[in-house]
């Protein structure tokens, strides 16, 4: 079965994306953008979910740093974020 890390810090969020795909993938979680980064690289995940609103490092920060290392530049990474502002809409298209 697939792993699929799922990088957010808001629990309530790990919870319903977990119940919507635990049929299909293993999930592992983490609540923060360096526990994140830290986990993908010794669970080599098939997938990230990764929340761009973050304390401390936020999705883009994370994803630079998963993009640059080998071992994580090759998983696919998909943004989940609650924010409904333009700014963040164009900063998801430029990166």
């Amino acid at each position: 079965m697939q792993k699929i890390l799922i990088i957010d810090d808001a629990k309530e969020n790990i919870v319903v994306l977990s119940r919507l795909l635990k049929t299909q993938a293993n999930i592992i979680f983490a609540l923060n953008g360096e526990e994140g980064i830290t986990s993908a690289q010794s669970n080599k995940p098939d997938l990230i979910l990764l929340d761009i609103s973050m304390p401390g490092l936020n999705g883009f920060e994370v994803l630079a740093q998963l993009k640059k290392a080998p071992e994580t530049s090759d998983i696919p990474v998909i943004f989940i974020t609650g924010i409904p502002d333009s700014d963040t809409d164009k900063r998801v298209a430029t990166s």
